[in-house]
Parts: structure tokens; C-alpha cells; sequence
């Protein structure tokens, strides 16, 4: 009887080592299907992983829920059948001001929204990973104008205070877009509805990329679960 239960236990981890992972992306649109890497970075695991891209182009960390978004994202969390789920979680864009319906409050209302996020996706079993927002791309002289810095920073304070990773793809991504210049730059950009926030092939390759590789610093599981 010790023997079958013993070996019930064993079988029954081994199915659940067996489990794929499960990546869900909550963000906007230099997240988003064909204007941001999120497609780009889903196709880069394996068909076993379910990567599912919820980012939507102009959501904010208050949008998003308000539209139902996040409830999508909650029910998916609901099914228990994946060995992990993490979430990846970048807002930052659409809150800055100017923007009705979307801008939120830097010091008070950005931050809560996103712990909120985090707390949530935890209590159902997720593992959340906040990410600095994308920068934009353009210069003033030879220095890249990165306007998202002070909401890259508010970012950063939630996952410390929070005590989730941070993947710091603001920082990333500035540093990359400085080298190249303006010019090199601008090829990352969509090529029929140009401008120096939404992402072309080239730039969701790039940025997919880069995301991916600090993914498996954060998650050293995931390299496991990346194409060859």
C-alpha cells in the first residue's frame, strides 16, 4: 500500500513537471499585436508554452482594467492546468498626462494601480513581472529624449516595495536606442504609419529579443522553454 502511494506521488509529479508554462503579456500598444514585440516574443518559445498577448494599443494601468481587460486576464489565470504562469505587466505610455479617460496621477494612482495588478495575479497563483516601459525614440541633438524615465522610476519603487522582479526594459532599451542614433533608430518603426513609439518587424525582433533575454536572468526556467 506504502509502495502505490509512493509511486502515485511520483507519477503525479511527474505530470506536473509535464505541465507547460504559461506567459500572458498585460500592457499597451509597444506591447501589442502589430504595433509592439509581443507577438514577436511569444513566437520565440516553444509551441508547448501558451503565450497569450492581452496588451492593447492605448491602455493605460487604469484603461486596462476599466475595460474589462484585466477580468480576461484573471480568468485565464483561473485554469490551474500550467506548471507556471507569469505575467508580464508594462504600462507607462497612456499614463502619462494629456490623455483623458487614460492619464494617471504619477505619485499616487499609477503606483496603486500596479501594485494592485500584482496583488491580484498573485492571489491567483501568478508569478507577476513588472516592466519599465519601452522607451520612445527621439533625439534631441544626439541625446535620446527618454520622457518615460520618471514613470520608469515609479515602476522600479512598486516592484521593490512589492518585492516582485523587475524587468528594467526602459532602461534596456534607452541605452540601445542611444547608441544607434536617430537614424538607425527610426528603422525600428512601423513602415507605412511611421512615428517613434510603435514597432516594426525590425524593432519587434529587436525587442523581443532583449525582453527574452532578461526574462531568463529573472526565470532561469524559461531558457528551458525557448525555441533553438
Amino acid at each position: 500500500m506504502r509502495f502505490a502511494l509512493v509511486a502515485c506521488a511520483l507519477w503525479a509529479a511527474s505530470v506536473a513537471a509535464a505541465q507547460p508554462l504559461r506567459v500572458i503579456l498585460v500592457g499597451d500598444s509597444t506591447m501589442a499585436t502589430r504595433t509592439g514585440y509581443g507577438d514577436a516574443l511569444c513566437q520565440r518559445f516553444k509551441p508547448e508554452v501558451s503565450c497569450i498577448n492581452l496588451a492593447r494599443g492605448g491602455r493605460s494601468s487604469s484603461s486596462f482594467r476599466a475595460e474589462g481587460l484585466w477580468d480576461e486576464a484573471q480568468q485565464l489565470l483561473n485554469n490551474k492546468a500550467f506548471s507556471a504562469s507569469l505575467v508580464l505587466i508594462q504600462f507607462g505610455h497612456n499614463d502619462q498626462p494629456g490623455k483623458p479617460g487614460r492619464s494617471t496621477d504619477l505619485a499616487t494612482e499609477f503606483p496603486a494601480n500596479l501594485a494592485r495588478y500584482v496583488l491580484e495575479a498573485q492571489a491567483l497563483g501568478a508569478r507577476p513581472i513588472l516592466l519599465t516601459p519601452l522607451t520612445r525614440r527621439s533625439f534631441q541633438g544626439d541625446l535620446l529624449n527618454n520622457d518615460l524615465s520618471a514613470w520608469a522610476d515609479a515602476v522600479r519603487h512598486v516592484a521593490v516595495a512589492q518585492e516582485v522582479p523587475l524587468l528594467d526594459l526602459n532602461a534596456q532599451s534607452a541605452a540601445a536606442v542611444q547608441t544607434m542614433g536617430q537614424a538607425k533608430a527610426d528603422a525600428l518603426a512601423m513602415p507605412n504609419q511611421f512615428d517613434r513609439t510603435h514597432l516594426g518587424d525590425q524593432g519587434a525582433q529587436l525587442f523581443s529579443r532583449m525582453v527574452l533575454r532578461e526574462l531568463t536572468k529573472l526565470v532561469p526556467d524559461v531558457a528551458a522553454e525557448i525555441k533553438p
